[in-house]
């Protein structure tokens, strides 16, 4: 293993508990005190630092990071030069425009100047170039939601499932874009064989936890005459696979399959002739 050192800026906040549960799934736990930025992890070839979300592309931009984990929105807030490794489809959110219940659409704020607050200055700005809207930008720092109306006409901000902005007497009038996790990678890192090869082995990883959390392994018992119809009943990743059971009395068949199929493919299953049906979690799907 080369000393070559992997420099990791992990994201404090909303986005850490679901990156620290899948670095913790790939095998590098980073466990810390309450107080610590600096988790430790069993690979010694990685060094963990933990950021604001928002810090995290240009750090990665500027190479003072290898890697790192952000949102979709932070990486096109800051224009960072950064390489897209993976999108981990986790954290999804959306960025909208919203304002209050009085303003029936965008149409109503053109022909004046609007006050509009937001964290992302970048994204708001060109959204409101695209929409042909005057604006004065007034930079928040969280609860942006607080602003309109006596304080901003509009609001850019992040939602989940919309019931904050619902809460403060808020409607959506667009949708800006949409953001999820990503790991990301500086270019001056991807252009070094040593760390792009490790950086590389760790998206495998990922997508091999990834790909476990949407499957399960079924396996069960399956008389000789019912194997060809039970087979061809179970949705597989490739073909399943199927041992013969001691005494040759039937056969052992084992197959992953998507856990949304399973409670509708377990009672067809039986139906067709299988037995002593059991279901395993998966860590990880190698393809």
């Amino acid at each position: 293993m080369s000393e070559t050192i992997i420099r990791l800026a992990v994201p404090k906040g909303r986005l850490e508990p679901e990156v620290t549960t899948l670095l913790r799934d790939v095998g590098l736990d980073p466990g810390r005190g309450a107080r610590s930025y600096r988790p430790t992890v069993s690979a010694p070839d990685i060094a963990l630092k933990m950021f604001k979300p928002q810090n995290i592309p240009a750090l990665v931009g500027l190479g003072s990071a290898d890697v790192g984990f952000t949102g979709g929105d932070w990486v096109k807030e800051s224009g960072a030069d950064v390489v897209e490794v993976l999108d981990l489809g986790f954290n999804p959110v959306r960025i909208v425009a919203a304002a209050g219940r009085d303003v029936n659409g965008l149409s109503d704020l053109k022909g004046r100047r609007v006050v509009v607050a937001s964290e992302y200055e970048k994204i708001t700005r060109e959204f409101m170039r695209d929409q042909g809207l005057e604006h004065t930008f007034v930079r928040s720092y969280g609860a942006t939601e607080v602003f309109p109306p006596e304080d901003a006409d509009l609001i850019v901000d992040n939602v989940s499932t919309g019931a904050t902005l619902a809460s403060h007497g808020l409607k959506v009038l667009a949708e800006v874009m949409t953001s999820t996790t990503r790991f990301i990678a500086a270019p001056r890192a991807m252009g070094d064989p040593v760390r792009r090869e490790r950086i590389e082995g760790l998206a495998g990883l990922m997508r091999s936890v990834l790909a476990a959390r949407e499957r399960v392994l079924l396996e069960m018992n399956v008389p000789a005459d019912r194997l060809d119809t039970v087979v061809a009943a179970a949705p597989g990743m490739k073909s399943p696979t199927v041992s013969p059971l001691f005494g040759g009395d039937g056969f052992s068949v084992k197959v992953a399959v998507l856990r949304s199929e399973v409670p509708a493919l377990v009672p067809r299953l039986k139906e067709l002739g299988a037995s002593d049906i059991l279901e395993y979690t998966l860590n990880k799907i190698v393809i």
